[in-house]
């Protein structure tokens, strides 16, 4: 198996719904949603694959930087590359049906692990969705962090409550689901929360506690008042809102103002290991992978995650060879140069 055939596999099985572009920029499946593009124009998606592209690495080669670490600590839990599976639901949904839910979770999950990483699981609109992702997480001794929509309090201090039982290594909600049209169709109420709603959220439960969907400074600040472990910089994929901010537009304004209070995760667009370099010079302390990941489970199930994954950390080495870092924490923002803002910081 290599990443070609893995690829090709994960292209004839999700025929209709993704085409496994060379370059995944949101083109060819723009207001595909339900499936796998992005809202309406596709703008956002475009937005995040435009906005990464436009950081460049500083290419560094009289250094000592022969070998380096790529390992980090997130949740008490080392793992071998700042890089953690996304919370995915919805394989008959948004990706044709190929694998079945419990299918998709468990290769997600369990070809992570393999990978010497971690993914996280997610909900949906067909609440059998997200009992399969916690089905993955126990099978795995709860090596795995659940993601809950942004339901009613009392029905996500359920579902925080299946999540502890299961023995999950965190919880959180994907605030930025508020908008998702899959969500609406299958008439399922969410929307967005207030500080105090946060509170009672974080409150409820001892495991640390994750607030995914952050794209600006205030919410970044209100979401560490709210008792918030981490908090993960994102869009949703560019799948709720169109004509807005990439993550990487936004989230070095964010570390600037909360680095250090709260563990910072982001994602959108990340498809090659130098776009892991990237994040963390801006000031991530970890990434989220969702489409290669799916790639990889339709093409290969948990070995074909495990390859992409793996193909992930090797580019990551490659890159901090190639920019000088002996380590993750080496990698700052003298790495890279922000195009989209015109600053050269070399």
């Amino acid at each position: 198996m290599n990443l070609k055939d893995v690829k090709n596999l994960a292209r004839e099985r999700m025929k209709g719904y993704c085409r496994v572009c060379k370059e995944c920029n949101g083109v060819a499946c723009a207001g595909e949603v339900p499936g796998m593009g992005g809202c309406g124009s596709g703008e956002s998606f475009k937005r995040n694959y435009e906005s990464l592209r436009n950081i460049k690495l500083v290419l560094k080669t009289i250094h000592d930087a022969k070998d380096p670490d790529t390992s980090v600590e997130i949740f008490k839990t080392k793992i071998d590359l700042p890089l953690i599976t996304a919370p995915v639901t919805g394989s008959s949904i948004n990706m044709g049906g190929y694998l079945t839910e419990q299918e998709y979770s468990d290769a997600a999950v369990m070809g992570s692990i393999k990978a010497g990483t971690i993914a996280m699981t997610g909900d949906s609109a067909n609440p059998d969705f997200y009992i399969a992702g916690l089905n993955s997480i126990k099978k795995a001794n709860g090596k795995g962090i659940a993601i809950i929509k942004p339901r009613e309090n009392s029905k996500i201090i359920e579902n925080i409550k299946k999540a502890e039982e299961s023995g999950a290594l965190a919880v959180g909600i994907d605030i930025d689901g508020a908008g998702l049209i899959t969500m609406a169709l299958n008439g399922q109420p969410v929307g967005p929360k207030t500080l105090e709603e946060l509170k009672e959220l974080t409150s409820s439960t001892n495991l640390p506690f994750i607030i995914k969907g952050i794209m600006c400074v205030e919410d970044a600040v209100l979401a560490v008042e709210a008792g918030a472990s981490a908090i993960v910089v994102s869009n949703h994929g560019g799948r709720v809102l169109n004509n807005c901010l990439a993550p990487s537009d936004v989230l070095e304004d964010i570390a600037k103002e909360v680095k250090g209070k709260v563990t910072i995760l982001a994602d959108g667009n990340v498809r090659e290991g130098a776009d892991i370099l990237k994040y963390i010079a801006l000031g991530a302390d970890a990434v989220l992978c969702a489409r290669p990941i799916i790639w990889g489970a339709y093409g290969g199930y948990d070995d074909g995650v495990k390859l992409i994954i793996d193909n992930f950390k090797n580019e990551l080495k490659q890159a901090m060879i190639l920019t000088g870092c002996k380590d993750i924490k080496s990698i700052d923002k003298n790495k890279i140069v922000n195009l989209n803002k015109g600053i050269f910081n070399i």
